[in-house]
């Protein structure tokens, strides 16, 4: 069996990789030495590249061409409706010339970095320490087990149906207790799920839809549906699974699910017919990187001068977001650019930033007292006076910093992140706030996102 295996060695796994080789060679197809020429995106599908003088033959039987012609049939597709620009402006997905903008990928973000001067580069670790300072002092932890999901676990674990991990587990079930604390979602313990504050003729007009962003296998709405009574839900996922929830969700026969393969970024949801007239929940477990912003675009998309774009936000009921992955955002993705210009950082200085996160969840440390006890100033003032600071560079000070300042930074950096994202909410008239939602040996990525209709008290 060995030796029909890749001999590709990953060290971070310490063993070879899994997967089969291909015919004549040792490695499979994602590590045998790629062919001599210009590798370019699929135009179909970006995540993988093909040779250049292959791409004609290519497109025309690439695995997910079949989907991408349905997708772009199907009414609430709109190419980039939620994806922002690259301007200050929230108009469009190009920029000023009209040509699409270029993501701006981890190794151009280094690279900008390490180009920066000394004496940028200390200033933008002071705008850090001061922003973290002023802004992020009161995040508050919030980490909840209703008892309606406790009992849920209790008998799956018993049953022993449980399909995921305990880690797993304790954020679905806080992500739903935060929803029931800010009143937004009510549990099935003899009490409706939702409550409008006019009387309706149907009781079911009282349920609301719950809409899961980024679903993958959509065990966060197996939970909700199970112990909150939801009637419709939604889940938004562009990738296919296996061993998904559906399965266990439509033998509930009162449920309607519908799940969208569509990328958040062209999701135009108030074109989904089934959806139209009724109020809805957002929810996402790890939304990676701009995911968040585009989720918020999605549901939001108030700003935009087309007035058939008017009539979501008018049904949002409430919306609970776990962010992660902060060193995947993009200028152009993200939700309040003002934020961050009125701050007088600029987009090159936020790309930096988004670098920096990935320190805080690159090694065995959490947040629980890193970014309240830990700064840069020291080291950079050491630097400073050894006098030699000038001379070395950026990428040499940042090489030599230690890891409790490297991760404290990059800890810093994603609530900076996230805070932009929260006054963005608050500037759209809700009531909106920024927990931990559960502790950081569950997961270094513990940012809740909360928000509800502000006139919901």
């Amino acid at each position: 069996m060995e030796n029909k295996r890749c001999k590709f060695w990953l060290p971070n796994k310490n063993r070879f990789c899994a997967l089969c080789p291909l015919n004549g060679s040792l490695f499979c197809g994602n590590h045998n030495s790629r062919s001599q020429g210009e590798w370019i995106p699929c135009p179909i599908d970006p995540s993988h590249s093909v040779l250049e003088q292959n791409l004609k033959g290519h497109v025309k039987r690439c695995p997910l061409l079949k989907h991408a012609q349905s997708l772009s049939l199907q009414p609430f597709y709109r190419k980039g409706i939620n994806a922002g620009s690259d301007g200050e402006e929230e108009t469009s997905g190009v920029d000023d010339s009209g040509v699409p903008t270029m993501t701006v990928s981890s190794e151009m973000k280094r690279n900008a970095l390490h180009e920066m001067s000394v004496p940028e580069f200390f200033n933008l670790i002071e705008k850090i320490e001061f922003l973290h300072e002023s802004l992020c002092k009161d995040i508050q932890d919030s980490i909840q087990m209703p008892e309606v999901c406790s009992l849920w676990i209790k008998r799956g674990v018993e049953d022993r149906k449980l399909p995921f991990q305990e880690k797993h587990i304790m954020q679905q079930a806080s992500i739903l207790g935060n929803l029931e604390n800010i009143g937004v979602l009510k549990n099935s313990l003899g009490r409706k799920p939702f409550e409008c504050t006019e009387p309706v003729e149907k009781e079911e007009e009282d349920v609301p839809s719950v809409i899961e962003f980024g679903a993958g296998r959509g065990y966060l709405t197996k939970m909700l549906a199970d112990c909150y009574g939801i009637k419709r839900v939604f889940l938004v996922e562009r990738k296919a699974y296996k061993l998904k929830a559906d399965r266990s969700l439509r033998q509930n026969e009162s449920l309607m699910l519908e799940r969208l393969r569509i990328d958040i970024e062209d999701l135009d949801l108030n074109a989904v017919e089934s959806l139209q007239g009724v109020p809805f929940l957002a929810t996402g477990k790890h939304l990676c990187g701009a995911a968040t912003d585009l989720t918020l675009r999605c549901c939001f998309p108030e700003y935009r001068k087309d007035s058939s774009q008017q009539n979501t936000a008018n049904k949002f009921g409430g919306l609970a977001i776990a962010t992660c992955c902060h060193h995947l955002c993009q200028w152009k993705h993200y939700t309040n650019k003002r934020f961050f210009l009125d701050l007088g950082l600029t987009k090159e200085e936020f790309h930096a930033i988004t670098w920096f996160t990935s320190w805080a969840v690159d090694a065995n440390h959490d947040d629980s007292d890193l970014p309240d006890t830990t700064n840069c100033r020291s080291h950079l003032q050491s630097i400073k006076e050894q006098g030699d600071g000038f001379v070395i560079g950026v990428e040499k000070i940042l090489s030599d910093m230690q890891a409790d300042r490297r991760a404290a930074l990059g800890f810093k950096c994603k609530w900076i992140i996230d805070m932009g994202r929260l006054m963005w909410l608050r500037k759209h008239g809700l009531d909106a706030k920024l927990v931990r939602f559960v502790p950081p040996s569950i997961s270094p990525e513990n940012h809740l996102l909360l928000a509800r209709p502000s006139n919901q008290l």
